[in-house]
């Protein structure tokens, strides 16, 4: 019986294709190399190759772009048609679930997968993104937190599984715990570009933003290959970090090298520079043309349809753009999506609220931007991101306040920001500015360390 690394059956493979897999499978945990063509000569070595097709349709499902979402329903249909095994049909059904919109359920089939199967780490890490992109922070920590007590520290892909406990800790709020888990995830695999990214994560929460910059650059030569996946959001939070201490010509220096020069067309990069460029907006630095370029890059992933957290980052970048009637068509879609799914409803409820607050926030429009955001903001965390990426509501909310003259308002939002991390200067810099209304409506250009 010819089985993966953590001994499952592999139904339809050879012995050549089984390695291809492992080799797939390990570029995936890692976020580097080229999994797809590990899997493609995977399949050409075994056309039938049940789990060599189903993470692939699994890595296309999570890419949420409608180009990526059509591939694997047309690869799904003829997996169905092949001899799967049990744990073989369990996967079959989560992709489904997800190119259909509906992410708990393929969440919850997966964890009654893990359940039976607590060794089947493509699987696990398949639910770990899915929790991500629905943005359930106890997922992200539990569905680890209870498998992992089964895997010996021998175990092939172990550490990974810590690199993913790091990051569900930290969006549970668990810094020390989060922060623990990630560098022992390193200390076992230095390449793990997830558990790098969940000490990032740990630090921008914590306002720890010199120590965010000195851990980018003392890991940098781990993460920074052309073959990873993950450099550009990585790339990402260093910015995050310079521009919370007012360092603008390094944030600049980023965006135009590693993290747009390539100008990648892959929706995770694309979210990440708009989420740049917009804060560096808010901050009253012009961006300039910038905007255009990855304006025309969004047009063939904003759809209103496939995911909404997605559409906003699009909008983000039409707004900037000057293309006000592209926002104006997507927050239509957005607001008309069916209800039938959980992805249509994440667009209907959250997602053109958001295209919708920004909008009015761009136009000037402050009082229904804070109408808007302030209605969103409490249930945004039902798709998408993390806490470090969703932050930008909050910050263009109490923006839209400032610059509204919301005195009061401004207040609130800024005390609750403070409550939350009382180390940033930004934060604090949005306190001054709401207790003094000669300054109020000036952009919080640099935060004091």
């Amino acid at each position: 019986m010819i089985t993966d690394a953590q001994g499952h059956a592999l139904s339809g493979a050879s012995r050549e294709a089984a390695a291809f897999y492992d080799q797939a499978a390990t570029a995936f945990h890692l976020y580097r190399g080229d999994p797809m063509a590990a899997l493609d000569a995977a399949l050409a070595a075994a056309p039938r190759f049940a789990m060599a097709a189903l993470l692939k349709a699994h890595l296309l499902a999570v890419a949420t772009e409608p180009a990526a979402s059509q591939m694997a329903r047309e690869l799904l249909a003829e997996v169905a048609d092949w001899p799967l095994n049990e744990r073989e049909r369990s996967h079959l059904m989560a992709v489904r679930q997800v190119l259909a919109g509906e992410w708990s359920a393929a969440a919850q089939t997966l964890d009654m997968h893990h359940s039976e199967r607590p060794y089947d780490i493509v699987a696990l890490q398949v639910g770990h993104l899915i929790d991500f992109f629905r943005a359930n922070a106890r997922s992200l920590r539990d569905r680890i937190a209870r498998t992992l007590p089964q895997w010996s520290a021998s175990m092939p892909g172990h550490g990974f599984l810590l690199g993913m406990l790091a990051f569900g800790l930290e969006e549970a709020g668990q810094y020390a715990q989060a922060e623990d888990a990630g560098r022992a995830a390193l200390a076992a695999e230095p390449r793990d570009c997830w558990a790098h990214h969940a000490v990032a994560h740990v630090m921008e929460m914590q306002a720890r933003h010199e120590d965010g910059i000195g851990w980018a650059l003392m890991r940098e030569p781990h993460w920074s290959g052309a073959d990873n996946f993950f450099q550009v959001h990585n790339w990402w939070h260093r910015a995050l970090c310079h521009l919370e201490i007012g360092q603008i010509e390094p944030v600049f220096n980023l965006y135009d090298g590693p993290i747009r020069a390539a100008r990648s067309a892959v929706a995770v990069d694309m979210v990440d520079a708009s989420a740049l460029l917009w804060r560096l907006h808010l901050g009253g630095h012009d961006v300039g043309a910038r905007w255009d370029e990855l304006a025309g890059a969004w047009d063939a992933h904003a759809d209103g349809h496939s995911y909404a957290f997605n559409d906003w980052h699009a909008a983000m970048a039409w707004l900037g753009a000057g293309r006000l009637a592209d926002v104006q068509r997507l927050q239509a879609r957005l607001r008309s999506a069916e209800q039938g799914s959980e992805a249509a409803r994440w667009a209907a409820d959250t997602g053109a609220d958001l295209v919708a607050g920004f909008a009015a926030f761009w136009q000037g429009r402050y009082d229904e931007a804070i109408e808007t955001l302030w209605r969103a903001r409490a249930i945004a965390n039902r798709f998408g991101g993390s806490h470090a990426q969703r932050d930008l509501i909050d910050w263009t909310l109490t923006e839209a306040a400032l610059r509204g003259k919301r005195q009061t308002v401004a207040e609130a939002l800024a005390r609750e920001r403070l409550a939350q991390r009382p180390h940033s200067g930004m934060n604090r810099q949005f306190l001054r500015r709401a207790l003094a209304p000669a300054v109020r409506c000036t952009p919080t250009v640099a935060a004091e360390a």
